[in-house]
């Protein structure tokens, strides 16, 4: 059965998706989910609902908000939005992301009429089409892992070296559909038959509003899911009750868990300022 199926409209008509689950055991703060279709279990139960549908479309830019995505093996859509379906990368090809710099998480990257938009803090909107195949494949690694992007043009390498005031040449790349995945290298052997873009690891990350919470509350200054960088949000759980979902049911589709989302410096950048601090909320979490 083909996977591409909108996952749910969890934010029109004032209406929320249910979400539930059928067998033991799906985790957080950060859960990386693998797409597969499961045997139908003996029992499902409402755990929570879907109160955010979130898309990167730019590896460690802005997220864009969404009342409806697409699910597919490679990760959410949502009309030419693909989350981490844009790079940045050195001239070598090696990726570049908010660890390096993390002013990148002020950066939004959005479509219109088959036009990429680039926007970002005390610089002028660049718009150039997404289609450009006259322009040059980059081989590119991500995490020790080869895969390519299509070059996105001059214009956009230009505006990411000059918005980052690099010294070097950046350059914006761009994955697509006839592109051959990647499999991370930093998964267990379940995982190794699922192929993504430019995700550190899984297809689709999944966070509750009460683990961040109550993270919140160990912290002096609290954090939004924004720090952690999810696909699906959900509400109306527990703190941390996610741990114990293995399997989960959105709608008509149904995920299945994949590994807990180990957590980086990157968690430390803050998605308002783009000032990395290297200290909160590792520390705690580290706790």
């Amino acid at each position: 059965m083909d996977l591409r199926h909108t996952v749910v409209d969890a934010l029109s008509q004032n209406k929320k998706a249910a979400l539930v689950f059928g067998g033991a055991g799906v985790a957080i703060l950060g859960l990386g989910l693998g797409y597969k279709y499961l045997r139908k279990p003996e029992k499902a139960v409402r755990v929570g609902v879907v109160s955010q549908l979130l898309i990167h479309p730019l590896k460690s830019g802005k997220a864009v908000s969404v009342a409806l995505a697409e699910c597919q093996e490679i990760g959410l859509k949502f009309g030419e939005l693909q989350d981490r379906h844009w790079l940045v990368v050195t001239e070598d090809g090696h990726m570049v992301t908010g660890r390096q710099e993390p002013r990148l998480v002020l950066v939004s990257l959005t479509c219109e009429r088959g036009h990429v938009c680039l926007n970002g803090p005390s610089m002028e909107e660049l718009r150039f089409p997404v289609t450009q195949n006259d322009n040059a494949i980059i081989n590119c690694r991500v995490f020790g892992a080869d895969i390519q992007g299509r070059d996105c043009g001059d214009e956009a390498s230009g505006w990411l070296t000059r918005y980052l005031e690099a010294e070097k040449t950046h350059r914006l790349v761009h994955f697509e559909h006839q592109m051959r995945g990647r499999r991370p290298t930093e998964s267990d052997t379940q995982f190794l038959q699922f192929e993504v873009a430019y995700p550190d690891v899984a297809p689709v990350m999944l966070l509750s509003e009460s683990s961040v919470k109550d993270l919140s509350s160990k912290l002096e200054k609290g954090v939004t899911v924004e720090r952690f960088r999810p696909n699906i949000v959900v509400s109306d759980c527990e703190a941390f009750e996610e741990d114990s979902w293995e399997e989960i049911q959105i709608g008509s589709v149904r995920l299945q868990r994949v590994m807990s989302c180990g957590r980086c410096v990157f968690t430390t950048v803050d998605p308002e300022t783009g000032i990395i601090s290297r200290k909160e909320p590792l520390e705690t979490l580290k706790r």
